[in-house]
């Protein structure tokens, strides 16, 4: 309890409080600098993406797609039909 006491009375007595401090001019610098760097790295980014290009498809997923199993029930219908 001395310890609070101690340190109430000695900001009362001091001209700068904690309510008084502000960011001021470095804050801003910081906070403009930090904003810059992240339009540079998302733009690098965008870039690297655009190299990759899309996954090359599988041989197997080609031909899985080239064979469809509507084409194959209406032929057998027809088949059976006729």
């Amino acid at each position: 309890m001395t310890f609070l006491a101690v340190l109430a009375s000695s900001s009362s007595n001091s001209t700068s409080t904690i309510s008084n401090v502000e960011p001021g001019l470095l804050g801003f610098l910081v906070v403009a600098a930090l904003g810059v760097a992240l339009v540079f790295i998302l733009r690098s980014m965008n870039k690297q993406f655009k190299k990759i290009g899309p996954r090359p498809e599988d041989p197997e997923d080609l031909a899985a797609d080239e064979f469809d199993p509507d084409d194959a029930g209406s032929e057998a219908d027809a088949d059976s039909v006729g």
